[in-house]
C-alpha cells in the first residue's frame, strides 16, 4: 500500500518564509534574550555589564518600535527539511527568494547582497542560500537565518591533520577567537562542525547555530567538548564588544560527522548577540 501524498502549494511556503524573516530581523530568540539578561548579571567587569545592558535597551527599543534589532539584517540562509510524503507544487526556490525579498522590501531591512565579482546590488536581498533535506514524514520544516557579515567575516574553517587531534580542534577554536577579537559583536554563539569533507564541516557549523543556546548536546563526548570549549573561550577576557569582561561567548553547539582517516575538517560559524533565526513547521 502507498503512502499518502500530501501537496503543498509553494504559496504557503513563501508566505511562511516572509513571516520568519520579518520577526527574525527585529528580535533575538526568547532563548538568546534570557542568556543575555543572564551575562549581565553575572558580569563583573563594569564596561562589560554596561555593554550588556545597552544590547538589552536595543532590544527593547526595537520592539517598542517595530524596527529591525540591528543596521545589518544579513543575508538569508534557509534550511528546509522536507516531508518525504510531500509533493511541493511549484518552483521552491523562486518561492523562498520572492518571500525574502517581499520580506526586506515591507520590512524597511537594509539590502545588503550583491554580485561578488561587480559589487553590483540585487536591490532585494535575494538570492537566499537555500539547503534542502529530505526527512521522514509529511511536513516541512522551514528554518530562516538572517546572517550578517561581522560575524560571517570572522568563521574560520581547517584541514587538520589527524595527528592534531581534539587538542589541534580546541587550539584552532582558540587561535580563531584571538583573531576575530570584537569584530563579531560579542557576546557570540559558535557553531563547530568536526569531519566529513571541507564543505560538510562548514555545514554542520552553520546548521549548529539553530538549536538554543541553553540546550545540551545529546551526545555526552559533545556535550563535555562543549562545555570545555565555551570556559576557554570566555577565560580569554575578551568581553562583550571586545571591550573585555567575563563573557564573550553564551554558548558552544557542535556537530560532527565520519571523515577520512587522512584528514580533520574543522569549521567553525560564528553568530553575533542578535542571533537572528526563527522555525516554522507546515
Amino acid at each position: 500500500m502507498k503512502p499518502d501524498i500530501r501537496i503543498v502549494d509553494v504559496i504557503l511556503i513563501e508566505k511562511a518564509i516572509k513571516k520568519l524573516f520579518l520577526k527574525a530581523g527585529k528580535t533575538p530568540t526568547k532563548d538568546v534574550l534570557l542568556a543575555l539578561k543572564k551575562a549581565q548579571q553575572e558580569e563583573t567587569n563594569k564596561t562589560a555589564k554596561k555593554v550588556l545592558s545597552q544590547l538589552l535597551k536595543n532590544n527593547e527599543i526595537s520592539n517598542n518600535m517595530d524596527m529591525p534589532y540591528c543596521q545589518d539584517t544579513g543575508m538569508a540562509v534557509v534550511f528546509i527539511d522536507i516531508g518525504d510524503r510531500i509533493f511541493i507544487d511549484g518552483n521552491l526556490d523562486k518561492a523562498i527568494n520572492d518571500g525574502v525579498k517581499q520580506t526586506y522590501e515591507e520590512g524597511y531591512f537594509r539590502k545588503s547582497v550583491l554580485d561578488p565579482i561587480t559589487r553590483a546590488n540585487t536591490n532585494d536581498n535575494s538570492p537566499a542560500v537555500i539547503h534542502k533535506n529530505i526527512i521522514p514524514g509529511d511536513k516541512i520544516k522551514i528554518y530562516a537565518m538572517a546572517k550578517g557579515f561581522g560575524s560571517e567575516n570572522m568563521s574560520k574553517i581547517a584541514m587538520l591533520k589527524p595527528s592534531d587531534g581534539i587538542e589541534g580542534v580546541k587550539n584552532f577554536v582558540i587561535q580563531s577567537i584571538e583573531q576575530a577579537g570584537g569584530c563579531p559583536c560579542p557576546p557570540v554563539i559558535l557553531g563547530i562542525g568536526i569531519g566529513g569533507t571541507i564543505e560538510k564541516a562548514a555545514l554542520m557549523a552553520k546548521r549548529q547555530l539553530l538549536r538554543k543556546v541553553n540546550d545540551k548536546n545529546k551526545d555526552k563526548d559533545l556535550a563535555k567538548l562543549e562545555e570545555e570549549i565555551l570556559d576557554m573561550v570566555n577565560s580569554l577576557g575578551i568581553g562583550a564588544m571586545g571591550f573585555a569582561g567575563d563573557i564573550y561567548c553564551l554558548g558552544v553547539k557542535i556537530e560532527k560527522f565520519a571523515t577520512h582517516l587522512a584528514g580533520l575538517p574543522v569549521a567553525i560559524n560564528i553568530n553575533c548577540h542578535a542571533s537572528r533565526h526563527e522555525s516554522m513547521e507546515i
